[in-house]
């Protein structure tokens, strides 16, 4: 599946970036849903992914000392977010993340240990040092980075810095069968759109809202996570969706075996992913992106990529903060 690329002009960005064509493939496990944070035993609060012994790890002697003697990298995500991070059937987290978490991890000799939080929570979370970073589909932007309000432009708090690994983009989609015309964010105007709370989705509705005239209000439904958001939308709770090309893409081929959703209009909003860091964890910062070139380099980010049918998204070279 393919599709163009286009600037949203004036419009803030959040979670989600647009990369031009991104194919999704059709042999990915379905999405579970549901917000659990217990693994496959239901004894842990996180899926542990990556790691080994830090002896045999290249990059071991990169990270703070006190990661590397825990052996654990803890990451906030919001595991509900197909195929970037999610459950399948049987429970497992799996998805685009966890792979690349995992590579990184034989990297440093660490094992990086999921843990499930709503997606609006994640950098508060980072910053009282619940997590040592966080990777959940977040755009890196220039408002995160200075931790600026995307919506009021007031800071509220010091910002953290990104390492890029992915790029994606922002789509909408409706039911099947009944796009009512809506092809861009200005047809949204006397509509309804559901998506998730804090994402560029809902950064970009509220945007679209201002613009629209009178009498055609924007009606913005937000949710903790994407999958509830999809849920209201089949159930005719709404008039269309927003999220990230690839999530929207899965849900299009997946939700109802392909009956229940459309992908309408082009992308817009090219921005990159970031894995996400507290200000002061620069020696981390830069130890992960060590290991995402070595990744690059010996071929193991490209076959992660072609796994989950997203190579339109790749990078060729980590990099710090290149959101804007």
């Amino acid at each position: 599946m393919t599709a163009n690329t286009t600037r949203h002009s004036g419009a803030a960005k959040s979670r989600i970036a647009a990369a031009g064509a991104i194919a999704v493939a059709g042999t990915l496990l379905l999405a579970g849903c549901g917000d659990q944070t217990k693994d496959d035993s239901g004894k842990d609060s996180g899926k542990k992914t990556g790691g080994g012994s830090s002896a045999s790890a290249p990059l071991a002697g990169k990270l703070p000392k006190e990661i590397r003697d825990k052996g654990v990298v803890k990451v906030g995500s919001d595991i509900a977010y197909p195929p970037v991070e999610f459950k399948d059937k049987s429970g497992k987290t799996v998805g685009l993340d966890l792979d690349l978490a995992t590579a990184l991890g034989k990297q440093l000799g660490v094992e990086f240990q999921f843990e499930n939080g709503t997606f609006d929570t994640l950098l508060t979370g980072l910053r009282s040092k619940r997590y040592d970073l966080a990777m959940s589909a977040m755009t890196d932007t220039a408002d995160r980075q200075n931790g600026v309000d995307a919506e009021t432009g007031k800071k509220v708090g010091e910002g953290v810095d990104f390492v890029d690994y992915f790029t994606a983009g922002v789509s909408i989609y409706t039911p099947k069968g009944k796009t009512q015309s809506i092809k861009t964010w200005d047809d949204l105007c006397g509509k309804k759109v559901v998506l998730q709370r804090g994402t560029v989705s809902d950064d970009l509705a509220k945007s679209q809202a201002k613009k629209c005239p009178a009498g055609k209000k924007l009606a913005i439904e937000s949710y903790d996570n994407d999958q509830q958001a999809q849920t209201r939308l089949r159930a005719g709770g709404g008039d269309a969706g927003s999220s990230d090309f690839p999530v929207a893409a899965y849900a299009v081929k997946t939700s109802g075996g392909g009956k229940d959703f459309e992908l309408v209009g082009e992308q817009v909003e090219a921005a990159p992913y970031g894995i996400a860091f507290a200000k002061s964890n620069t020696q981390l910062r830069d130890a992960v992106k060590a290991a995402l070139d070595a990744i690059i380099e010996n071929g193991e980010y490209d076959k992660i990529i072609a796994k989950w049918g997203v190579d339109a998204g790749k990078v060729t070279a980590a990099k710090v903060n290149g959101g804007k």
